[in-house]
């Protein structure tokens, strides 16, 4: 079954349990819950929101940079040797790879379909595979006509050779172009050839034997050359549609192709344009890069220069290939193109202090040293000054490249700190902490080896856990709108620890996070199965919206202490934005992140909040596992001076029994006759937008008149709330 289409049904089976739900609950929801709140506005926190807060991680998993952040279409694009991970790891965290010939054809198919290519088209490009041509490519010609083979590119690696018996024979894949925003279509090539002194270039659809447009290009020989051009499709061409993309021949003989590139033309430095515009509209204050798992094997120097010289290296965190396209500069130009921070996180896995220290210098060194004069060369004279740097990702995992124990990374911490900060002493470090939910034995000993050296430390609150499918939908919701307040104790009781451990000022930054529940097996044989991925809460959900929320809420009481959250992932990678076929949509919690982002640099003021209670079941595991008994107040509330003198307001309505009318007055501030409210919401938590309906869950505008500093709202279930007050005229 097409993957797409799955989820569809899947989604569609879960938004009609909605009315199971509310017959369930009728008798609760007649009439709304009552809750009154009241906002001090003169007393103020000493510290306003920071600026940070609603950050992003990318990492190299997926299609999270290339067929994401990145605006390149093409597949394997570097003819490499695509290995398949079997989901196992060795002893030292490296993954494992499929060497059986079927599993690799599974694994092939599974891609295909994933990608919406003709099935017929699927035992064509596994033939073709297996005689020897780069997995996603497939011959355009019979085995006969067309010969493929291995061979070795001018810097190493594998590139694809090519014998053709005849002119308009060649290679191709099969792709989706973003025909909604653009036409025309930039290539470029890097390629060689014994005899040939041209090729072509073509652009079919799926159901047409002759291309509808077709490109020549000069310029071949026996030299490697990189030769470029444009494609220009009709405007009567459908959107949405597979392309069947061509390299061909102009006559018999061979070529040999070391990568082949195509961009739309309005791509940003190579970015997809989409993509930079809604990260730039939600006002993403920083971005953290490369991993997550992928930097504990990965290293920047295969990332910089001209693209034919990387290498293409195995994805040794995920599977696959990482053809080093989008590196240091592609992504230090991507935070420039948003207008974010970038945060880079170093490779402590197989990375060694002084690599990580060149590193520092590229980016940040003067074009007199040796690794600034080498930015420079590439074309950057001007240092990209990057203040946060993370010391590792997760290495007390033993899935992660070369993990560690936690002296062992005492050790290591020291000396890569020792290292980067001699490479310029004004960064911000982060310690590799370890998840507060269970790392108490980790983050101590972290904390008593390496406080002298010690500023911040982090946390990957990943939690959820494999859930039995008899449990109920609504279950496992309420169990992740608690987990911000067991998180925010448990933050609160780790900054104690620090200062105790004489850590000066310490702090703390989330560098991943996103709703973490799968799918278990039942509790019982004879358990009835209600649970399914159409209505298990997920980040692709409107749940992660509201839970994401609720983690800022705690962070800003935390603050100064916790300084920024880097929630996963941009595009595709756990919540934010989706890339499907070409095109980008949101998911519900960029909405939520985006309203929040509003608070950024706004002074936290008091409050007073009375609303009723639900209980958390504990049936996520990992939730069960740090505690017996937990409920949580259905509305939570964070309320804030902004610069300018408005009152904004975040409010999480995270109950699952109905609306509540929340009554609100405000002391201490004059405020305007209107107030305007932005609220993301849904039947059901987990409620998606998706490729056919990406705008189902979407913010509404509206506004509430204030009278006498009072105003009231009718919250619905499941609803994520930024009200802005202008302060009045007195």
């Amino acid at each position: 079954m097409n993957t797409h289409t799955d989820q569809q049904c899947r989604i569609r089976l879960g938004l009609i349990l909605v009315v199971i739900y509310l017959a369930f609950s009728a008798s609760e929801a007649a009439e709304s819950a009552q809750a009154t709140l009241r906002i001090r506005a003169g007393e103020r926190a000493p510290h306003p929101i920071p600026k940070q807060m609603t950050g992003k991680f990318a990492e190299h998993l997926g299609n999270n940079i290339y067929h994401g952040m990145d605006a390149q279409i093409l597949h394997n694009p570097t003819f490499a040797h695509v290995p398949f991970w079997t989901g196992q790891m060795t002893p030292d965290g490296v993954t494992l790879f499929h060497s059986e010939r079927d599993k690799i054809n599974q694994e092939i198919r599974r891609l295909c379909d994933r990608r919406g290519w003709p099935e017929a088209e699927m035992d064509w490009l596994i033939e073709s595979y297996n005689d020897g041509l780069a997995c996603s490519w497939a011959r355009l010609g019979s085995r006969d006509a067309v010969e493929v083979s291995p061979d070795t590119g001018p810097y190493g690696g594998r590139v694809q050779r090519v014998q053709c018996k005849a002119a308009g024979q060649g290679i191709a894949q099969w792709t989706y172009l973003p025909l909604h925003r653009v036409r025309q279509y930039e290539f470029e090539l890097f390629v060689r050839s014994p005899a040939l002194t041209g090729l072509t270039v073509s652009m079919a659809t799926g159901n047409a034997s002759a291309p509808f447009v077709t490109v020549a290009v000069p310029g071949l020989s026996a030299d490697w050359r990189k030769l470029t051009g444009t494609l220009e499709v009709p405007a009567n061409l459908p959107a949405g549609a597979p392309y069947r993309f061509a390299i061909l021949a102009n006559a018999p003989g061979q070529l040999v192709v070391g990568r082949a590139l195509l961009r739309p033309a309005d791509h940003i430095q190579g970015a997809d344009p989409d993509v930079i515009r809604l990260l730039k509209e939600s006002r993403l204050p920083l971005l953290r890069w490369p991993g997550g798992n992928f930097v504990s094997g990965y290293h920047w120097a295969d990332g910089i220069g001209p693209f034919e010289q990387r290498p293409t290296r195995p994805n040794y965190a995920w599977g696959g290939v990482e053809p080093n396209l989008f590196g240091t500069d592609e992504f230090i130009a991507f935070c420039r193109a948003v207008g974010c921070e970038p945060m880079i996180c170093i490779n402590g896995g197989d990375g060694t202090p002084e690599e990580a220290a060149r590193w520092v210098e590229y980016c940040n060194g003067s074009a007199q040293t040796p690794m600034g004069r080498m930015r420079a060369a590439n074309g950057h004279p001007e240092p990209y000054r990057v203040r946060y740097w993370e010391v590792g990702n997760e290495l007390w995992g033993h899935w992660q490249y070369h993990w560690t124990t936690a002296s062992g990374y005492v050790d290591r911490y020291q000396r890569f700190a020792k290292a980067m900060l001699a490479a310029d002493p004004s960064l911000k470090l982060y310690a590799c902490g370890a998840p507060v939910m269970w790392g108490k034995a980790w983050n101590d000993t972290l904390i008593a080896g390496a406080a002298p050296m010690l500023r911040a430390t982090t946390d990957h609150p990943l939690i959820g856990g494999d859930v039995p499918v008899s449990v109920e939908p609504l279950d496992v919701f309420r169990d992740f709108m608690v987990v911000p307040d067991v998180l925010e104790r448990k933050w609160a009781a780790l900054r104690d620890d620090m200062s105790r451990a004489g850590v000066k000022e310490p702090r703390l930054a989330v560098t991943e996070l996103q709703m973490f529940a799968h799918l278990g097996g039942r509790q019982s044989n004879n358990a009835p199965v209600r649970l399914n991925h159409g209505n298990l809460v997920n980040p692709g959900t409107l749940g992660e919206a509201l839970y994401d929320v609720l983690v800022y809420h705690a962070a800003v009481r935390l603050a100064p202490f916790l300084e920024f959250v880097t929630h996963s992932a941009t595009v595709n990678h756990g919540g934010g934005l989706r890339k499907e076929r070409e095109r980008v949509y949101a998911n519900p919690c960029h909405y939520a992140q985006a309203a929040f982002a509003e608070l950024a640099g706004a002074t936290p003021v008091a409050l007073d909040l009375h609303a009723p209670s639900e209980r958390a079941p504990l049936v996520l595991p990992e939730l069960r596992n740090v505690t017996k008994e937990e409920s949580f107040r259905t509305v939570d509330v964070l309320a804030a001076l902004a610069p300018g003198g408005d009152l904004l307001i975040s409010i999480v309505h995270r109950g699952s029994r109905g609306a509540t009318a929340l009554a609100i007055g405000l002391q201490e501030f004059v405020a305007a006759r209107a107030a305007e409210v932005r609220t993301l919401s849904g039947p059901v938590p987990w409620a998606a937008n998706t490729l056919r309906d990406p705008k189902v869950i979407q913010p509404v505008d509206s506004t509430v008149e204030v009278r006498d500093g009072r105003l009231s709202l009718e919250l619905k279930p499941y609803s994520v709330l930024r009200v802005r007050v202008p302060k009045g005229r007195i």
